[in-house]
């Protein structure tokens, strides 16, 4: 028969977790139990690998200790990773028995919690321990209380051994309706894999710099042949050009998302139009790519876009108007 002892408290040496620890591992001992114990505060970049010896062990003690609330971050980060990684199958078969020492309040709604956690996973819950336990000597000293110990590894031993069997429990049926984490389709091989990875800080620093490698070569292409097209925006200007006789300026239009400055060159009528630079522009103006798109889908002008503060101008203002007499954009689509 094999065992596992999870211990999720920080190991300091009063900790009277410990000593019930120690002393169901030396009664399972003398039952001729293979005891294996995991310290997850010494466990903290591998705790997302520890499923996996979920696998050859018959039964397994969850154990922590209330400081002051609730079972603990390493405790918790387990069942998380027994969660995301875990072999349910294997877990189904699995039998648990949570052990709380506290030293202050809270001990039994931290047991329920651990033995309510199992559950949803699909494991099978024994009856466990808890207790407030102000100082360790008081167990060292208390027959009672190492008799009550005792007693828990011996049953714990009988119940694996005899494969009891348990009523099922809600938490099984509102975890296959509601609670069933999205399906990766990975094998158990695949799992494994996938959880020592997430354990291994180097390899996820490497995975977040090539991520960003890939947003910044992205967004460098989409710069490239979208937000720096030099064909964007002209086809609209020249499409909705009304010209006015004997009417001559040169508008200046810089986009906040683009390098080059849009150039409008109204000579009568003719029009000029292209990104690039022009020399003492009559106007120039400056306003975001949504503003824009405003403005060519027929859905602002000009002269609304420069009220409301959309649009910047600088330069000689008379000829503001004339842009929305010359362009007269429609709604597209």
């Amino acid at each position: 028969m094999n065992i596992n002892i999870y211990y999720g408290g920080r190991g300091i040496i009063d900790d009277p977790t410990l000593f019930v620890l120690n002393k169901m591992q030396e009664i399972l001992e003398e039952l001729r139990v293979n005891v294996t114990r995991y310290n997850l505060y010494e466990m903290k970049n591998t705790i997302p690998t520890l499923p996996q010896t979920l696998k050859d062990t018959d039964g397994i003690i969850l154990a922590t200790t209330v400081e002051w609330y609730g079972i603990g971050g390493y405790m918790q980060q387990f069942l998380d990773a027994c969660w995301l990684f875990g072999d349910k199958e294997r877990i189904a078969r699995i039998y648990m028995c949570p052990v709380v020492m506290s030293t202050t309040w809270g001990e039994r709604e931290a047991k329920l919690n651990l033995s309510t956690a199992w559950e949803i996973l699909g494991g099978l819950p024994c009856t466990g321990i808890c207790g407030y336990i102000e100082n360790t000597m008081t167990l060292e000293m208390n027959e009672q209380y190492l008799n009550i110990i005792e007693k828990k590894a011996e049953n714990l031993y009988r119940t694996i051994n005899q494969r009891m069997a348990s009523f099922p429990a809600s938490n099984q049926a509102v975890k296959q309706k509601v609670a069933v984490p999205k399906s990766t389709n990975l094998t158990p091989q695949e799992t494994e894999q996938l959880s020592q990875y997430v354990s291994d800080d180097s390899y996820v620093q490497r995975q977040k710099q090539d991520i960003q490698e890939l947003t910044n070569l992205f967004r460098g292409m989409l710069d490239e042949e979208g937000a720096d097209s030099e064909e964007e925006y002209l086809g609209a200007f020249r499409k909705y050009f009304k010209p006015q006789a004997g009417f001559d300026a040169n508008y200046s239009i810089a986009i906040e998302e683009k390098k080059k400055k849009l150039i409008v060159s109204v000579h009568g009528p003719k029009l000029e139009c292209y990104y690039g630079a022009v020399n003492q522009p009559d106007l120039e103006v400056q306003l975001n790519r949504a503003t824009m798109e405003e403005i060519v889908s027929g859905r602002m002008t000009f002269q609304r876009a420069f009220m409301s503060g959309a649009m910047k101008t600088k330069g000689d203002f008379r000829i503001l108007a004339t842009l929305d007499q010359l362009f007269l954009f429609e709604r597209m689509g």
